[in-house]
């Protein structure tokens, strides 16, 4: 049985992917795969993504250059949520930051905390 069949997409045939830098740990962002993003990121090697706003495929790094090279995918223990674990060249977040978790909550405020390492004016 292919891997693909034995995970479980939601009722739009999406499954959460948790992307983390697979050096350092660091959570570098989290999107949606259906399972035709899950094969090509598995056979090609670079993460692929479902894009639910513009209900499309999206190779990430295609317009900016930012990829990510997949180096292990793990799957949960429901096998309803993926984590991939990914060299990632450059900035995940399309703001420029290297991960899209770069705001912390500090009482009723979001403080930048994150690295930007690019600016998106130039690569979008």
């Amino acid at each position: 049985m292919s891997i693909v069949n034995q995970l479980k997409f939601d009722k739009d045939g999406l499954i959460p992917a948790i992307v983390q830098d697979h050096q350092t740990g660091e959570l570098l962002m989290v999107a949606y795969m259906n399972k035709e993003a899950v094969e090509r990121s598995l056979s090609d090697g670079r993460a692929w993504y479902w894009s639910r706003s513009r209900r499309q495929y999206w190779l990430k790094g295609e317009s900016s250059g930012h990829f990510q090279h997949i180096k292990g995918v793990y799957v949960d223990c429901d096998a309803d949520a993926l984590l991939l674990k990914v060299e990632q060249v450059g900035g995940a977040c399309h703001t420029g930051f290297r991960s899209c978790f770069f705001r912390r909550v500090e009482g009723d405020e979001l403080r930048e905390v994150g690295d930007k390492v690019f600016d998106p004016h130039e690569k979008y």
